[in-house]
């Protein structure tokens, strides 16, 4: 079962959505990062070497398991030639 299949079934059961819904922006981040990372081949050691940020750091923000400040998403975004958004919606 890929991803997102498995996803939508998960996502039918309302504790799950719920918790899941309140995770949304961290899962984004998380997504955003590997994807970013993916499409430049880049490792975690040359991400963490173009941003300042260490290795294990890098890894924390991958698996969900830091919670980034708003400087460190900046350095991110910048490594990837982009500029951090924030939006309320």
């Amino acid at each position: 079962m890929k991803w997102d299949e498995y996803k939508q079934k998960k996502l039918q059961n309302p504790e799950f959505k719920q918790a899941y819904d309140e995770l949304e922006v961290e899962y984004a981040i998380m997504n955003e990062m590997l994807r970013l990372r993916g499409e430049a081949g880049m490792s975690q050691s040359q991400l963490s070497k173009k941003t300042g940020i260490t290795q294990p750091d890098i890894s924390k923000l991958e698996n969900g398991k830091a919670n980034p400040s708003i400087a460190t998403l900046k350095k991110v975004a910048r490594a990837f030639g982009k500029r951090l958004q924030v939006q309320f919606v």
